[in-house]
């Protein structure tokens, strides 16, 4: 799938919005081989940083390298993103200075290093997942972890993204499941955003919300698709993440894909590091606010189900009583996004959502 799109989008607030988004969009099996022709289309320079992990540069960085190599001779620098901290971000920017552009070769850490590095040096990225684990494929969005959780910051959407499904596919399927979860907790999200909007007053955007809830229905509609190895499953999820990212771009911010269901993931992920993948821990969250939403949680749960996203704490070897004290910490992750979980939750309620979890 190839599409452009005009980068000036109506907004419904008085102040207006100006938003970038990609321009060239390839999802298809074997996308990867069109680099070089991508490369010339955006025409951004002929020096190229190319960003990749270890094992993402053995899986497709080193297939880039060498083809750009022999159809064009670029002059190609590689660094090595093996984590995603302020200390590698300061080297990576180092690295783009003598650069036209940088291409991100990876997952999450990958793309939201090149996504910020860009942001910050003022030089376009194009986006290659190796996953489709996460909605930040196109977002003008990076989590950055810190000292006190993970935060949501402003970063350079790509100019474009080479999504190859056959490389996709062949990633664990937990992946493409939590990126799945991912998609269908934007339910939530946008409840949530309404919710602050009668509540607080917060401004929204018509245009993101409709997207973003489109993209999760149409997810949860093919989700008995979504199966392992297979590069169709891999298309429609990152068909579905990539029309994520674009709501979150036109919002400007993180808001039509991000409510008290993230809130309670990153507090999770503090609580218990390691144990669950982003997506996963905000589809475990976005069933128990539907509940609060008084919605179709069980809609959501068994739409977790089907794709084979956890909807359990004990499947991801967590216990409820780790998601009982996300559930309450949820509240000081970013307090300035009020949700359904900032409205004074006690232990005892909270108990009483992980006991919903487990109910048939």
């Amino acid at each position: 799938m190839t599409m452009d799109i005009i980068p000036h989008v109506p907004r419904t607030e008085k102040q207006g919005l100006f938003t970038k988004l990609p321009r060239d969009i390839v999802i298809s099996e074997d996308a990867i081989l069109q680099m070089p022709r991508i490369c010339a289309d955006v025409h951004p320079g002929r020096r190229i940083l190319l960003i990749t992990g270890e094992k993402t540069g053995r899986v497709a960085g080193d297939l880039v390298y060498q083809r750009l190599k022999d159809v064009d001779s670029y002059d190609i620098s590689v660094f090595s993103a093996s984590s995603l901290t302020p200390q590698v971000i300061e080297t990576a920017e180092q690295a783009a200075h003598d650069v036209d552009y940088l291409i991100a070769i990876g997952g999450g850490r990958v793309i939201d290093t090149a996504k910020i590095v860009s942001f910050r040096v003022e030089k376009p990225f194009i986006s290659v997942p190796t996953a489709a684990s996460h909605d930040g494929i196109v977002s003008n969005r990076a989590t950055m972890p810190t000292d006190t959780g993970s935060v949501s910051i402003e970063a350079a959407p790509p100019i474009a993204v080479i999504a190859d499904t056959t490389i996709i596919a062949g990633a664990p399927h937990r992946l493409l499941a939590s990126g799945c979860a991912d998609i269908i907790s934007n339910y939530t999200a946008i409840l949530d955003w309404e919710f602050a909007h009668r509540m607080r007053g917060e401004p929204i955007s018509e245009y993101a919300i409709a997207l973003s809830k489109m993209t999760a229905e149409t997810l949860v509609k093919q989700s008995s698709l979504i199966k392992p190895k297979c590069t169709d499953a891999a298309r429609i999820v990152v068909e579905a993440l990539v029309f994520s990212g674009i709501a979150m771009s036109i919002a400007g911010s993180s808001r039509p894909a991000s409510g008290g269901e993230h809130k309670f993931g990153h507090a999770l992920e503090k609580i218990a590091p390691g144990k669950t993948l982003h997506g996963e821990a905000c589809g475990i969250g976005s069933i128990m606010t539907m509940y609060l939403h008084n919605g179709d949680w069980r809609s959501i749960r068994e739409s977790l189900r089907r794709i084979g996203a956890p909807t359990k704490p004990q499947e991801v070897g967590i216990s409820d009583e780790q998601i009982v004290e996300a559930l309450l910490a949820a509240r000081t992750i970013r307090p300035e996004r009020y949700t359904i979980l900032d409205i004074g939750l006690t232990k005892e309620s909270a108990q009483t959502l992980v006991t919903m979890l487990y109910r048939e």
